[in-house]
């Protein structure tokens, strides 16, 4: 391309043209591009790209449309487009910061009759997209990183009930930014984890699982256990999806106790009230076990607490906080 030429820069060049800056998502399969992305590349003068590899290269090429592998500077491609030409700029990953630093540079300078420029999405993500982002990175670390490419399924079981509990503070807490933060933690236990199980290790009986195949289960899962909403039932009140889901997972389960699936590692008023849960569900009349001791009395509490409709264990932990901010109180009333 020839550099700007002294007509342009003393603003006498005939007609501005018009600049399209596409910009399209690598989250969004090649060439999948949208009409208006479409009708502009179709309708331009000049198409040009700065980078030889993108992917969208091959698609266009197959649709007829020819691309110069060509980096302009501000400078040219204002010069391109006088006389009224259009010239759309397929924007590589980052999105031609140089190019448009150039741009608005020339524009304020007010010595150059600037074309239009438009910013053209030829591609949108969509909801979840990044998903696909946190999968790719999770590959590569898993592949690089000497510490990740070294986990197991049993050395992280321990950070998924971390990352858990913190979870549950960011909520108690009230606060939206870490809530945000914690809900990633928790994420990415379930994608490093999805991640393992691809490689499918022999003491696993070699079947190996994808992140796919964990978010397919879920799917199936979710849409069995609401035939409200997929199928043909009807459901008003929460009371009446809770006899769906209850429903739909015994015949899932077709358990002979109501304690199985009852996970005992789970912290003891969690496990109570679960278990009180059950037993209320079924309409079973189990008395609690008679025997002296902290443990009972924990028991009978959690019991209690579950048939009033309050969970113990986030009972004890505001209690327990409650008595957190009073040993801080104490603790500032001695310094003082």
């Amino acid at each position: 391309m020839n550099a700007t030429s002294p007509e342009a820069v003393a603003g006498r060049a005939p007609a501005p043209g018009r600049v399209v800056l596409l910009t399209t998502s690598h989250r969004v399969a090649p060439g999948l591009l949208s009409w208006p992305a479409w009708q502009a590349l179709r309708g331009a003068d000049r198409v040009l790209c700065a980078d030889g590899a993108h992917p969208q290269l091959p698609y266009l090429r197959e649709a007829g449309i020819r691309v110069d592998e060509s980096a302009p500077t501000a400078e040219e491609l204002v010069d391109a487009c006088a006389g009224g030409h259009t010239v759309v700029v397929v924007a590589t990953g980052e999105g031609e910061p140089a190019l448009t630093d150039g741009l608005a540079r020339l524009a304020g300078s007010g010595r150059v009759r600037m074309p239009e420029l438009e910013l053209l999405p030829a591609s949108y993500d969509l909801p979840g997209a990044r998903l696909l982002d946190l999968v790719q990175v999770m590959d590569r670390i898993r592949a690089e990183c000497p510490w990740s490419s070294r986990r197991t399924h049993e050395g992280l079981a321990k950070y998924a009930i971390e990352e858990a509990y913190e979870l549950v503070e960011a909520i108690e807490d009230g606060d939206r930014e870490d809530l945000r933060e914690e809900l990633g933690d928790v994420l990415l236990q379930v994608v490093f984890h999805a991640r393992i199980a691809e490689e499918g290790r022999p003491e696993d009986g070699a079947d190996p699982f994808s992140i796919d195949d964990v978010a397919a289960t879920i799917v199936s899962k979710l849409i069995h256990r609401h035939p409200h909403v997929f199928g043909d039932e009807t459901a008003t009140t929460p009371e009446e999806v809770r006899e769906h889901w209850l429903r739909t997972k015994a015949v899932e389960k077709q358990r002979t106790s109501v304690t199985e699936g009852v996970p005992l590692g789970q912290p003891g008023l969690a496990l109570a009230a679960k278990l009180a849960s059950r037993v209320r569900t079924a309409g079973l009349d189990v008395p609690l076990p008679r025997a002296e001791g902290p443990g009972y009395e924990l028991l009978a509490l959690a019991v209690r607490a579950e048939a009033e409709g309050v969970d113990p264990e986030a009972a004890l932990r505001a209690a327990a906080r409650a008595y957190r901010d009073a040993i801080r109180e104490t603790e500032a009333r001695t310094r003082s």
